[in-house]
């Protein structure tokens, strides 16, 4: 780690030390995910939406994780396997992943709508089928879907980001832990170049997709976790974080406000969205990273708060899309606006919270205790 010489606004990160508001600032994230669902499945024009670049929170979750991994894992080699790693990597995110599935398979015909015209008549052996498959991030070509949208893991979407996931951890226990960080830093602005490309280059402008089994979404979903899990973990074997008062809201509101501000351009010059995606994950994630790491939460009602979003936000994500999912079939038959449905969409997103968080206290956090000795 560089052991660059202080200044009144930077400090060299040390290790092991607690960032709770990077817990706070991923649950941020997470619940612009769920509002940008709820809203994007009634404003399908970009330019009409209110969480316009929601999509990028999962950009955002890909670097955190980078920088948290090298926190967490960096100088513990000497008495660590690949295989401990993953291990403990699997405890942590696995469960949550299966509880994901589940609640899918059990409010799948739920959903059965004329927007999911396919979910009525799949027998239940399919079902369960899929749901094992998604239990254990199999993904599944569009010909296996079962719901009509052509997910990999039609019971549960959002475990596409998962699948990703693992590939970079396992990109890390391989090798990417030994990489030097000239190297490191190299393959980074290399992930960043090519991140421009991409997104320069989509035909709507929006860096979105990764969650269809194809070659091009399967380009997009590396794409997208390459650069920001690499500069995460670049960003922490750096050590430079930024001091500032009042961190949290500080990051937080930066973190909203680049999420929903409105699209860049019209149809005419879409690469002037994609670019600015871009730039968000390449120049302003890492800076928010930089001051939730440097930042402290000021006050026991701070740190409450951060402790409660980084403890719901990795339920939340996982469990609010089976939810939505008989939101969204039952608003289409009914031809429901937003204005017209925002009680039922309030009430799906306090189901997913509740859910969220019944989750993480009787199966989750639990499951994960008990785990925790095959971890060694």
């Amino acid at each position: 780690m560089s052991q660059s010489a202080q200044t009144s606004s930077e400090t060299v990160l040390k290790p092991k030390s607690r960032l709770p508001l990077l817990d706070g600032l991923r649950g941020v994230a997470a619940v612009i995910v769920v509002l940008f669902h709820i809203t994007e499945f009634h404003y399908t024009d970009p330019q009409s939406r209110q969480f316009n670049h929601g999509y990028l929170a999962v950009d955002f979750f890909f670097l955190l994780s980078g920088f948290v991994i090298g926190y967490a894992y960096d100088d513990r080699w000497n008495g660590m396997t690949p295989w401990t790693f993953l291990k403990r990597r699997l405890i942590r995110l696995h469960p949550m992943v299966i509880v994901g599935s589940l609640l899918g398979a059990a409010l799948f015909y739920f959903s059965a709508s004329k927007l999911f015209p396919i979910v009525g008549g799949t027998p239940v052996p399919r079902l369960l089928i899929m749901t094992l498959l998604g239990a254990l991030l199999i993904p599944v070509p569009p010909s296996a879907d079962v719901r009509g949208w052509g997910e990999i893991f039609p019971v549960n979407a959002p475990s596409w980001s998962l699948f990703f996931e693992y590939i970079a951890n396992i990109l890390y226990a391989l090798g990417l832990r030994r990489l030097g960080i000239k190297p490191l830093g190299i393959l980074t602005a290399v992930f960043a170049a090519a991140l421009i490309h991409l997104s320069v280059n989509m035909a709507d402008g929006m860096l979105i997709g990764g969650w269809t089994m194809s070659g091009d979404q399967f380009r997009i979903g590396m794409t997208r976790l390459l650069f920001p899990f690499f500069g995460g973990l670049f960003l922490f074997r750096l050590g430079r974080l930024i001091r500032i008062k009042h961190a949290f809201p500080v990051a937080a509101v930066l973190l909203v406000a680049v999420l929903l501000a409105p699209r860049i351009g019209d149809a005419s010059t879409n690469w002037m969205n994609g670019f600015y995606e871009s730039l968000v994950i390449i120049l302003v994630f890492p800076l928010i990273v930089m001051i939730g790491a440097g930042g402290s939460a000021g006050s026991r009602t701070g740190g409450k708060v951060c402790d409660f979003l980084g403890e719901i936000s990795y339920p939340l994500y996982l469990v609010h899309y089976p939810i939505f999912y008989v939101y969204f079939g039952w608003a289409h038959d009914k031809g429901l606006t937003l204005s017209a449905s925002w009680p039922y969409a309030l009430l799906a997103i306090v189901i997913s919270i509740a859910t969220a968080y019944g989750a993480l206290r009787l199966l989750d956090a639990p499951i994960r205790k008990r785990l925790t000795r095959f971890a060694r």
